[in-house]
This record gives structure tokens, sequence and C-alpha cells, in this order.
């Protein structure tokens, strides 16, 4: 297996005439979690986005652990290993909990059990007959990441996972995160609040007019504060 789990080289998109990539770079390890920072409108959901194959075009190169997948169908791409947690969430309202668990295939083997699960998202459990419509912002994230976990997929791709949560419910997400982390997990989150990202994150990419503009290392924080403030405006 690659080294890298992803990587991006000169990674160009278009929303129809809307040209939105302009030659992003940049690669994740195994085991690694990395963010993808930047203000509304860089163009960070869209790179998700466009390492998937959802956008209507794309150019460069997405290899994903060693495998070119830029001309895949997205569907392929999953099979990759990649799992995706979209910000709309897309939980289906009229399946229970569980049943929201147990929709996805399983694309790879070494899936979470429903057991696993559970105990890694206890507020699940205690909604698992729960219709989607009844779960709260929180839970339906929880069920967004947690979906994704029975795949098999080793990549994860989190778009904002803490927009508009409560703080106990960010930091639960955290924990989450470190946790997979430790499980082997791969995990490239798109991030808005700051505060929560920098700590678990072994790197920075500030994204600004779809271009990779700026690396923060974990022990750079510190010295490239102020630099980090001007493109975040934190």
């Amino acid at each position: 297996m690659s080294q890298n789990a992803l990587e991006v080289v000169d990674l160009e998109s278009w929303y129809g005439e809307s040209h939105i990539l302009h030659g992003v770079n940049f690669s994740v390890k195994n085991g690694e979690v990395v963010t993808l920072l930047g203000r509304n409108g860089a163009g960070r959901s869209t790179i998700l986005k466009t390492i998937l194959g959802l956008t209507s075009k794309r150019l460069g190169s997405v290899c994903v652990y060693g495998q070119e997948s830029i001309g895949m169908p997205t569907y392929k791409i999953a099979r990759l290993g990649v799992g995706y947690c979209p910000e709309e969430r897309g939980i289906f309202a009229s399946l229970t909990t569980e049943e929201n668990l147990l929709l996805l295939p399983e694309i790879a083997s070494g899936g979470m059990g429903l057991d696993e699960i559970y105990d890694m998202f206890p507020n699940l459990y205690e909604r698992r007959n729960s219709p989607g419509t009844r779960l709260s912002g929180g839970e339906q994230q929880m069920l967004a990441m947690a979906r994704i976990l029975r795949t098999g997929a080793k990549l994860l791709l989190l778009d904002e996972i803490t927009e508009g949560l409560a703080p106990v419910i960010v930091q639960k997400l955290g924990e989450v995160v470190i946790s997979l982390r430790k499980k082997g997990f791969t995990i490239v989150l798109v991030e808005q609040n700051f505060r929560f990202a920098a700590p678990l994150a072994d790197r920075h990419y500030v994204v600004e007019h779809g271009k990779v503009v700026e690396v923060v290392n974990q022990n750079e924080l510190a010295e490239k504060a102020t630099l980090l403030n001007e493109y975040l405006g934190v």
C-alpha cells in the first residue's frame, strides 16, 4: 500500500462554466489527520467533492492509496476506501437511526460493527429506533459520521462536521476524531472552527481562491499564528 493515502497534484475543477479550483496540491500520509482551512467560498468543500468526482469537470491527479482516480466514476473512487461525510449530512428522515446505519453498502473489509459504533456513539444507541427527523443536529452529525464507518472506508473526508453544534457535541466529535486516528483511519477535515481543528491535525492546508496558499505543521502553529489570523480572519 502506498505511504500516502491521498496525493492531490495540480487539481482543477469546475461547476458548469465556473472554474473553482486552480491547481490544488496536498498530500496525506496513512494515519494522518489534516485540515483544509479557509474562509467561506475559498474552495475547501469543492476539493472534497472533486476528489470524489462530484463536480462537472476535473483535471490533474488524485491518487488514492497509490491508484490514480481522476478518470474514475464516483462509485469506483469510493471502493478504493474513501468515505465522505457531506456538510448537509444526508440523513434519511423516514428511516430509523439503525436503518440509516445499515443502509450503506460495504466497500471493503474491516468496517465497524454496530456494537463498536454504538460504543463510540452512545447517543445513537439510545436513539437507534428514532426516525431521522427526531434526531437533534448533533445526533444527525454523529449518525452521518458513524454511517461511513460501517463501510470499511479508511480514508475519511469530513466536511464541516462541527458547524452549528453545541460546544459539548463539538468536544465529543473531537474525541471521536482522536479515537478514529488511533484505530488507523486517515482523515481530511474541512473546518471553519480552528480551535476545534488545531489540536487534532498533523498539518493544516490553508485554501484561498481555489489554491493551497500555506502549509502549517502542528509544531509551527505558535510561530505562524499571526499569518493564520490574516488568512482566516479568526
